[in-house]
């Protein structure tokens, strides 16, 4: 008996584990830490789908002509694709030259909240 209850004990496990993942960044565009053109939209792709009205994120110029300042917001628009698993960060205007920060948070369907941040330059 015991021989079957352990291994199906153990496979029990690795569903609940599964099930209570939390979504991942796994690609964005611009990359964190890259230097781009002016980019047209931020896109972040996540490891699960998520929740569009408690997914989102901003936008935030922190310098210019190599001198840091305060952030500043730039006003942007951000929502979840089609494909529910892209969050989509697209600027009311283009972006002039300069360094960017996105701070963004997601929630999938096992309703946990994840947020991070990351950085990219603009030539």
């Amino acid at each position: 008996m015991r021989r079957v209850a352990l291994p199906a004990a153990l496979a029990l496990l690795g569903i609940a584990s599964a099930a209570y993942a939390h979504p991942k960044l796994v690609s964005a565009s611009p990359m964190p830490n890259a230097t781009v053109a002016k980019p047209a939209r931020v896109e972040l792709r996540f490891s699960e789908k998520l929740m569009p009205k408690f997914s989102g994120a901003d936008l935030m110029m922190t310098g210019h002509g190599g001198a840091s300042h305060a952030p500043m917001k730039v006003a942007a628009a951000a929502g979840v694709s089609g494909d529910g698993r892209t969050l989509v960060v697209t600027p009311r205007s283009p972006l002039g030259a300069g360094r960017y920060s996105v701070a963004w948070h997601v929630v999938s369907t096992d309703t946990h909240r994840v947020a991070g941040n990351f950085a990219f330059a603009v030539k």
